[in-house]
């Protein structure tokens, strides 16, 4: 993929998510780009960070809690 290619992937996912969902819709968004824009940059990171997040996360069970990677395996 050209680097062209991988900003028209990434505006189209920025797009994609800036359509408002219907609960966002009621609340409103004064800027729905840069609100898709934010909450895909903090998904990213996430997803690349998951121990990181897991760590930091009041959602995320403890880390006794979570499946080891050895689970995965079975």
């Amino acid at each position: 993929m050209t680097e062209h290619q991988g900003e028209k992937a990434d505006d189209d996912r920025v797009d994609s998510r800036a359509e408002l969902l219907p609960e966002e819709d009621t609340a409103g968004s004064a800027d729905p780009h840069d609100q898709a824009e934010q909450i895909l940059r903090e998904s990213d990171e996430r997803v690349d960070d998951p121990e990181g997040t897991g760590a930091r996360s009041v959602q995320t069970s403890s880390p006794d809690e979570r499946p080891s990677e050895a689970d995965d395996l079975d």
